[in-house]
């Protein structure tokens, strides 16, 4: 009897990750807060990208620290960009306001951890899941130890010690112990992906070892996520047209983006005959899907695929820089103790 096969699920924040936010200060929160769906602006790329992964089968599931009360406008605005999400889990705010706890309203650890865990318990234990978040808050601290805490590798007496550095309240304490409790261990989570918004040096990340890649734009994440599989090289494609006609990126910006990923160690070239491939198919097979159904081209389309085809004219220099990429540290335990308390930025 064959296996079944792998559900994949990306889980997917919003604010400074997906959204183009900006939240620090009042006149800032309030402007968001204010905002129709149709005013908020998506970060070039990212769009298509969840397509491409909701066409490769992927569950899309957003946890964000966005209130509650902004669900009705962030789900119309993923509606208008062709999203569509298993889940949308917001930050629940004015509970917090009404119950006083003032630390909840800032502090991400307390509210994203515990929802992680909790979501968990709801899919396959064979599921396999991507976490894509930036470096404005807490983010990268948050999915490691989430996904250390799936993988056994982390265990309950230094979560509640993490969590009291952290200054969370008793309540989210209790649900993060209560939910890592019943968490059936496992390898759960495949790649962390870190959107710089805050241009933080991706060295900053090492310490979270090579299953974690922090990226500038989009495309790098396709370029990750087309060398673990979970895009074909055909979406890879559409990502990169999508860049090129609707948010002037040209082909020397999509080059220089794989070959910035592999001078760090996290493109090693494993899809790169593949994409060869769908190179020279391109855009026979799909040019009816370029630019996305709906959205308005700001250059010829004929252009936009001259750009794409940059990728194939520099092959070579694609391979040369893949074959001298550094292998990285492997997946290690950061340790949590020592820089729980200068992973909230927000906070600070």
């Amino acid at each position: 009897m064959e296996p079944a096969p792998v559900t994949h699920i990306a889980r997917w924040d919003l604010d400074k990750t997906y959204l183009r936010t900006e939240f620090d200060t009042l006149r800032d929160l309030v402007k968001t807060a204010l905002e129709r769906a149709d005013e908020k602006r998506s970060h070039p790329g990212a769009s298509a990208v969840i397509r491409e992964l909701q066409t490769a089968g992927v569950e899309i599931h957003v946890l964000s620290g966005s209130p509650e009360q902004m669900r009705g406008r962030l789900e119309a605005k993923l509606r208008l960009d062709g999203i569509r999400f298993a889940s949308l889990t917001l930050k629940p705010n004015l509970e917090n306001l009404l119950k006083l706890r003032f630390r909840s309203l800032r502090g991400q650890l307390g509210y994203k951890l515990p929802s992680l865990l909790k979501m968990r318990a709801l899919v396959e234990p064979e599921s396999r899941e991507v976490l894509v978040g930036d470096d404005a808050e807490a983010d990268a601290f948050i999915y490691a130890l989430y996904a250390d805490l799936a993988a056994g590798r982390v265990h309950a007496d230094l979560l509640l010690a993490l969590m009291q550095v952290d200054r969370c309240h008793p309540d989210e304490i209790a649900d993060a112990m209560n939910a890592a409790r019943r968490l059936e261990q496992g390898p759960a989570v495949e790649r962390i992906l870190i959107h710089l918004d805050q241009q933080t040096p991706p060295s900053d990340f090492d310490v979270y070892g090579s299953r974690l890649v922090p990226f500038y734009n989009y495309f790098q994440a396709a370029l990750v996520l087309a060398e673990d599989g979970l895009l074909t090289n055909e979406g890879l494609l559409r990502v990169g047209t999508d860049l090129v006609l609707q948010h002037r990126f040209d082909g020397d910006a999509l080059v220089r983006s794989y070959l910035e990923l592999a001078r760090r160690g996290h493109l090693h070239g494993r899809n790169l005959d593949a994409l060869e491939g769908a190179l020279d198919r391109w855009p026979i097979a799909d040019s009816r899907r370029v630019p996305p159904s709906g959205l308005g081209t700001s250059r010829p389309l004929t252009s936009g695929l001259d750009e794409i085809h940059a990728l194939g004219r520099r092959m070579a220099e694609l391979r040369a820089a893949a074959a001298t990429a550094p292998t990285r540290a492997p997946v290690r335990i950061p340790d949590y103790l020592s820089i729980v308390s200068q992973h909230n930025r927000r906070r600070r």
